[in-house]
């Protein structure tokens, strides 16, 4: 049979489309042409395939070669189709059986010796094989990333040899399986009882946790901002079965397979150097930026004024949809991106306005210029604005006080856990007719409420964001309705909007 198709998968944002390699082979002068949207990487595996086949001491057909990778308007590139190119080649020339090409799926680069290279993307690629109910035939080196899909199963090869062993059923390819990087949280050394004093901004940490709320450190430099900020993924919920996939899917498209740990939940700490394109993706071939490699973590921007304010901008439309979507002339590349976003700041260009030790010398003008470098629209999506103070004479020799991250994540969990039964998600993501469902409040504390939001001048997506707060410190406390109290603490962490507002 001089026609052969073999089944693959492209790469379009976290999503992995099929594409059907159709080779034939007839009559004519001997050359090698491929169709349907290649790019150049594709374009050179002719030659790459040509001497990975010679070098594996198979027949390279002496007629006309033609290779269409449909659909036709969808965009190739890498270097990913060069197996399943290969192996058309060989069951359009007869060297391989046809019997087994139709369950199975192939990736691979190929080395000019025949030999499998990794690729990106593999993940997403075997997600979407185990959906249509095939089996993967990859490279060894992706093999265990691959695995990941519970729902696949994975055949890492070495070389083209051995592939085409499997199909013959010569000699069988092991199956993959996952190694799911299990990290003890007991063994990371980042507790949170390595903070001294600051027991404010460790509540206000535990109460982030539990609700998934954004959150702001200002203070004075040195006073342990960054180092709380650091502990938070210590004290948040493991990763979920969806969750973990989502996030190991968006690593294996920016091609950082290596830096996913298992259920940790992602921390992302990008510097203000950063452009917009760090955070959010891009590139003529789209890859998933800061914002989406903290999927289902935290993203924590330090120094936060000292981010162009452009860049900053770019997280708005993120923090509200929880995605992000980059559009192209030929396509257009959805990434996940529903990340908590947690920031340090100075209150003032030397960092000591406000301090106990009286030591700014800036001018209002000043500490008004560096704090309006973060628009409104962006502090509105904060939740909650914590002062980090300096520490009291004595209070870096005392033993620190209070739980350690063992015992804060179990508090953590169990809010988490009411959250999720009675509403089926954390409560940073109620939408506001969830908000009014589940955060119903008495005459009193809605007249109370309706006072503060006048005094402080707070928008509508500020009032929403007090309630989603006072019903997470509701659950933290396990009751089953939000009282005055909890309003109060919600209102008293927006201080930088009072502070706007006077």
């Amino acid at each position: 049979m001089s026609l052969a198709i073999i089944n693959s998968r492209a790469k379009l944002g976290i999503n992995a489309p099929q594409v059907t390699v159709e080779v034939h082979i007839s009559n004519g002068l001997p050359s090698l042409s491929i169709v349907g949207l290649p790019e150049t990487a594709v374009k050179e595996s002719k030659d790459r395939v040509r001497s990975a086949l010679i070098n594996s001491h198979l027949e390279f057909p002496a007629q006309r070669i033609t290779v269409n990778l449909a659909p036709a308007d969808l965009p190739k590139e890498g270097g990913r189709y060069d197996l399943p190119i290969a192996l058309g080649i060989l069951a359009a020339s007869g060297q391989i059986p046809l019997a087994h090409l139709e369950r199975c799926e192939f990736l691979g680069e190929l080395a000019l010796s025949g030999e499998l290279r990794p690729i990106s993307a593999a993940l997403p690629a075997a997600l979407a094989c185990g959906d249509a109910g095939r089996d993967l035939i990859i490279s060894i080196d992706n093999a265990t990333e691959a695995a990941f899909s519970s729902i696949t199963r994975v055949f890492g090869a070495s070389n083209l040899l051995q592939v085409c062993a499997h199909l013959h059923q010569r000699e069988l390819l092991p199956q993959a399986t996952a190694e799911e990087d299990a990290i003890e949280f007991s063994k990371d050394s980042l507790d949170i009882l390595d903070v001294k004093g600051q027991s404010q901004a460790k509540r206000a940490l535990e109460i982030a946790a539990s609700g998934g709320h954004n959150l702001l450190f200002y203070g004075p430099p040195g006073t342990g901002k960054t180092m709380l900020a650091s502990r938070l993924p210590g004290i948040l919920p493991s990763l979920s079965e969806r969750e973990m996939l989502d996030v190991a899917a968006i690593y294996s498209v920016a091609a950082q397979a290596q830096d996913y740990r298992g259920r940790r939940r992602p921390f992302r700490a990008p510097h203000h150097t950063a452009s917009a394109i760090a955070l959010v993706g891009g590139g003529s071939n789209p890859k998933p930026g800061e914002i989406s490699l903290s999927h289902a973590g935290v993203l924590f921007l330090d120094e936060l004024p000292e981010f162009p304010r452009k860049v900053l901008e770019v997280l708005r439309e993120p923090l509200e949809s929880g995605e992000v979507r980059i559009s192209r002339a030929r396509n257009q590349a959805c990434f996940p991106a529903r990340f908590q976003l947690v920031a340090a700041m100075n209150p003032c260009p030397c960092g000591y306005h406000g301090s106990d030790a009286n030591r700014c010398r800036c001018t209002p003008d000043q500490v008004k210029r560096y704090r309006d470098k973060i628009s409104g629209p962006l502090l509105d999506r904060i939740d909650m604005h914590v002062p980090v103070r300096s520490l009291r004479q004595g209070e870096l020799q005392t033993k620190s006080l209070g739980d350690s991250s063992n015992v804060i994540r179990t508090r953590v969990e169990q809010a988490r856990a009411r959250q999720i039964a009675r509403q089926g998600k954390a409560n940073h993501l109620l939408s506001a007719p969830e908000v009014e469902l589940y955060c119903e409040l008495t005459q009193g504390d809605k007249a109370m409420l309706e006072q503060a939001i006048d005094k402080l001048g707070l928008s509508t997506r500020a009032y929403h964001r007090v309630l989603k707060l006072a019903r997470t410190l509701a659950d933290m406390a396990g009751r089953g309705t939000v009282n005055t109290a909890d309003i109060s603490e919600a209102l008293s962490y927006r201080t930088l909007d009072r502070h706007n507002n006077n």
